[in-house]
């Protein structure tokens, strides 16, 4: 599903804001649009002033703001590690950087590449040999397995360090951490009372099970609808064949989706995340099912969900927020780093419903 062109300009802005400059090709990979498109869209955004395009590389025009006076803010910048290719963090990025940027502070963003795990250590490690004194990180901890793993190493690093849009294991070495995260559970709760209020007691779950955040909603929509009265069946599949990388987890294919709406009658769906919503709801069409008259959609991340030829209603967790709590709470642990003092914090923001056309009464 493509991206209306201001919506896609406002992106890729966003994002080499959020990174000081970005490669065409990078940008044209995270959008999932020709390089063509993306050089083309950056032509105008450079007509307009809004960032300098050189050979395969956009360039921000944003100003970092001068270091306040009344703040210890020299020496050091803050390291920033995030996965590659992840459109979701590019909005907490954004948000961290901003805040960053308004405290004077240097920021240096670190992309993680794909893989099994442990990916941001030997980054983070070269990171540290430089002068870093503050961490912002988003593991990718695309299996429980490799979670795992990198709990002791992020809780030993040697500066402040803050985890965003995760959640360490209650109980793990690394959840007196300091940590920002959207409250998942809240946003299924929210997703699954907005179906349930519309009439729809059969809901299905199509989610992803390769990051924390597509497991902390598979776990919340098991709790919820096991629990609420009312709900008279409910299911979780894969969202999509290449969602799960964990081997208990068996792959299914998208037409799934469509046989449980029909053989089980489920009127309602929750979709996560955004573009594999985008390709359900088509799927649905091709089995001759049409959003919402024979079934409601809620996606569930809301970065590209309002783009569908149906505009999806969707859970939007408070991305660039986030990022901003994240950096605003490491910038008061460096100001503070001579104090006794230091209890870490688990802050959870609360995502919100955006009611679209992808819903109505049953």
């Amino acid at each position: 599903m493509r991206e209306l062109g201001d919506d896609r300009r406002r992106r890729i802005l966003a994002a080499v804001e959020a990174r000081g400059e970005a490669r065409v090709a990078d940008l044209a990979g995270e959008l999932e649009v020709s390089v063509v498109t993306v050089r083309r869209d950056v032509e105008q955004l450079a007509q307009e002033g809004k960032l300098r395009r050189r050979h395969g590389v956009v360039r921000s025009l944003v100003p970092v703001a001068p270091a306040r006076p009344e703040h210890d803010t020299e020496g050091g910048a803050v390291a920033l590690v995030v996965p590659e290719r992840h459109a979701y963090l590019n909005e907490v990025v954004h948000g961290a950087r901003s805040a960053l940027d308004e405290a004077g502070m240097r920021v240096v963003l670190h992309i993680a590449p794909k893989a099994e795990g442990g990916s941001e250590r030997p980054i983070l490690e070269r990171a540290l040999s430089d002068d870093v004194r503050g961490l912002l990180i988003a593991p990718r901890w695309r299996t429980v397995e490799s979670e795992e793993a990198d709990y002791g190493w992020i809780a030993d690093v040697r500066v402040p360090t803050v985890v965003m849009e995760r959640r360490p294991r209650p109980g793990s070495v690394l959840h007196a951490t300091d940590s920002v995260c959207t409250d998942h559970w809240y946003g299924v709760h929210l997703a699954v009372d907005h179906l349930h209020s519309l009439g729809h007691k059969r809901i299905v779950l199509a989610a992803r099970h390769d990051s924390p955040t597509a497991r902390a909603v598979r776990a919340a929509f098991a709790e919820i609808t096991a629990n609420r009265p009312g709900i008279e069946d409910h299911a979780v599949i894969l969202s999509a064949p290449d969602a799960g990388p964990d081997e208990k987890v068996a792959p299914q294919d998208p037409a799934v989706l469509a046989g449980l709406v029909g053989e089980r009658g489920f009127t309602g769906a929750v979709l996560h995340g955004d573009v594999d919503a985008l390709m359900l709801v088509e799927r649905l069409a091709e089995a001759g099912l049409q959003v919402p008259r024979d079934c409601s959609v809620v996606a569930y991340d809301d970065v590209v969900a309002a783009l569908g030829s149906t505009p999806l209603t969707a859970i939007a967790p408070p991305k660039a927020e986030v990022g901003r709590v994240a950096a605003e709470l490491l910038i008061r642990r460096l100001l503070s780093a001579g104090e006794q003092s230091r209890r870490p914090q688990r802050i959870e923001l609360m995502p919100e419903l955006k009611v679209r056309g992808s819903t109505r009464p049953l």
